[in-house]
């Protein structure tokens, strides 16, 4: 299947040297297995049942979101155990220490993902009622 996708630049050109560095052949295959990872990722989160620890990281523009993603935090704090917080000039960088139902901490991780000024979450599954 062929498709499009709108990317900015600096992104293209940041993958294609990835991919290439790795030695991948092209551009389509690096695709295909960032797609596969992708989906394996959400699979893990999805299929997570019971309680849970965990460590969501997110990097996002302190200027445009704050105080958004802070009443979306406090919405979740019945799981947020704490929080770290850095300054990397115009990008911060949050770490949340997730203690509490699966569910909960997925719905905590696709909200902060609802935010056009974050750029990406990253979930840490550390326990889950799998194992």
């Amino acid at each position: 299947m062929r498709t499009s996708v709108n990317l900015p630049d600096e992104l293209v050109d940041e993958f294609d040297r990835a991919w290439r560095e790795e030695g991948i052949e092209n551009r389509s295959r690096a695709v295909r297995e960032a797609m596969r990872e992708f989906v394996e990722s959400h699979s893990r989160l999805e299929d997570t049942t019971g309680e849970v620890v965990a460590l969501v990281g997110f990097d996002y523009r302190h200027h445009e979101v704050i105080r958004e993603l802070h009443g979306a935090q406090h919405e979740y704090q019945d799981v947020i155990l704490n929080t770290s917080h850095t300054h990397q000039g115009e990008w911060c960088l949050e770490s949340l220490f997730c203690r509490g139902d699966a569910e909960r901490v997925r719905q905590l991780t696709y909200r902060l993902r609802d935010f056009d000024a974050v750029r990406r979450v990253k979930v840490m599954l550390i326990r889950d009622g799998t194992a």
